[in-house]
């Protein structure tokens, strides 16, 4: 005999139960989810939601929101009142005046340090490098140079056979009496090969280290998991300095789906000396103190007595969930809108929004000519669809879409306008750059630096291929669903 209790028919009970439920999430989710968000960002959410009303409430629990926790909120707002101090201290003759720059430059730069980013600055020296090994060595030698101290930061620092001369360098560092102090990012530190080595390695060296973001809810350490720091950035005793898009890891990431593709990463970091190298510390010192609670205090005021070697201008834009407004994006736009010549961009990842897309066809619609650098093949399966998603809209537009040629993945990050503006860093052109990581760009004034990153952009060129509208009408049915799903997913932040 069947248990009947309270007489109820408990099949249609649940039905019920589940149907309120739903249409509850629902009702709620178009009151929250729109609420300062981008609408494709908002209708991506609602779309989710709607379709699978429990798990995709859980996701975006998880991932919806870009609000850090309230305690790294007050640090941040601390750092952005210490960079913007240490912008005040800055001698007037370091600060680049407004009639040095380029018609329309000047705006650019003051648009920039409404959102946070600091002064341009004149006087300084960059040079450009994208062998891979390269880059290692001249990191290695220069830190085998300090005398004080050596900042390190990266998104992906890891111990391996490739990195290894750096890693001396830092061990004889600390053993002749130098400060080394070491940032590295938790989730990519836990998602790459090496991570218990790369821990035991610092510590053995003597380094001072932190992991960044940490996702550590047993020690009270948590975020949205994929809010990141992605900056990659290294400053030795205030003088010299290095920052761009490789990371501290073999060109392979150590991982075994890359080997057996054969795929290696190309790169490219600039060397910097000069007053800039004041604007990567205090994005260090800043990192440092949100990680760590401890005030640095190299940036006295004998740091600002800083040597000028060169004719650059540079201006340094930090970026990330802690400024207001999607600073990087802002910058990047602008200075598109300025182009009256033409465009070069190099992005891993270009998944633009409207107002990326929208400067884009501007230009090219005002006679400027606009070529686009990207991979041929990805490493990101619904990134590098939803970025050939665009393809079609670019082509039409009339913009030139050059395709590095594998085995390599062109993971630099740059864009110049005309021939005396460049930017370079470790931003791509996406929305987890420009809404979701910790970045880290530098805008160069000057003819010198644009000639050179040219020099790069043709030898991208030499060893790409062009793709035309008449070859990608031909995509497959099914290729083309799976791009335009992928870029619906890379709306959902």
């Amino acid at each position: 005999m069947e248990f009947d209790w309270l007489g109820l028919d408990w099949p249609v009970v649940w039905a019920w139960f589940v149907l309120v439920v739903d249409n509850l999430i629902r009702l709620v989710a178009i009151f929250v989810v729109p609420r300062n968000r981008r609408p494709t960002a908002g209708m991506a959410w609602l779309m989710a939601i709607f379709a699978l009303p429990v798990p995709g409430l859980l996701l975006f629990l998880v991932i919806g929101s870009k609000r850090l926790p309230r305690s790294r909120e007050r640090k941040q707002e601390a750092i952005n009142h210490f960079v913007a101090q240490i912008a005040d201290q800055e001698e007037a003759e370091l600060i680049t005046p407004p009639e040095r720059m380029l018609p329309g430059l000047d705006s650019v730069v003051k648009l920039g340090r409404e959102l946070g980013a600091q002064p341009m600055l004149q006087g300084n020296t960059a040079s450009l490098c994208i062998d891979y090994e390269e880059s290692f060595a001249r990191m290695a030698a220069a830190i085998r140079e300090a005398e004080e101290y050596v900042h390190i930061e990266f998104y992906i620092l890891v111990h391996d056979e490739t990195t290894d001369d750096v890693f001396a360098a830092m061990r004889e560092a600390v053993a002749r009496g130098v400060t080394v102090r070491v940032l590295l990012d938790h989730i990519s530190a836990v998602r790459n090969p090496g991570a218990k080595r790369t821990r035991q390695s610092l510590t053995d060296i003597g380094a001072e280290w932190s992991y960044m973001l940490p996702v550590r809810p047993w020690r009270g350490e948590y975020q949205r998991p994929d809010l990141r720091n992605h900056r990659k950035l290294i400053v030795i005793d205030g003088a010299v300095g290095f920052m761009g898009s490789q990371n501290l890891v073999d060109s392979t990431y150590n991982k075994r789906s890359n080997r057996r593709r054969g795929l290696h990463w190309k790169d490219l970091m600039v060397r910097v000396e000069g007053p800039i190298v004041l604007g990567l510390e205090a994005v260090f010192q800043g990192d440092w103190y949100l990680e760590t609670g401890e005030y640095l205090t190299n940036l006295t005021e004998e740091a600002f007595t800083v040597q000028q070697p060169g004719e650059l201008d540079c201006q340094i834009v930090p970026s990330g969930p802690g400024y207001a407004g999607e600073n990087n994006l802002q910058v990047f736009v602008a200075l598109m809108y300025s182009a009256q010549r033409r465009i070069s961009i190099t992005s891993p990842y270009f998944v633009p929004d409207g107002s990326i897309m929208n400067a884009v066809r501007a230009a090219t619609a005002r006679g400027v000519e606009v070529e686009l650098f990207v991979s041929e093949v990805g490493d990101q399966a619904l990134v590098y669809h939803a970025q050939r998603s665009y393809y079609e809209e670019l082509l039409r537009a009339g913009v030139r879409i050059m395709m590095f040629r594998p085995p390599y993945i062109l993971h630099s990050k740059h864009f110049t306008v005309d021939e005396e503006v460049a930017v370079v860093g470790s931003s791509n052109m996406d929305q987890r750059s420009f809404g979701l990581n910790m970045e880290i760009s530098m805008v160069v004034h000057g003819a010198e630096f644009v000639r050179d990153l040219d020099g790069v952009t043709d030898y991208y060129r030499e060893n790409s291929r062009e793709l035309t509208l008449e070859e990608w009408e031909k995509q497959s049915l099914p290729s083309q669903l799976l791009d335009g799903i992928a870029r619906l997913t890379s709306a959902l932040q």
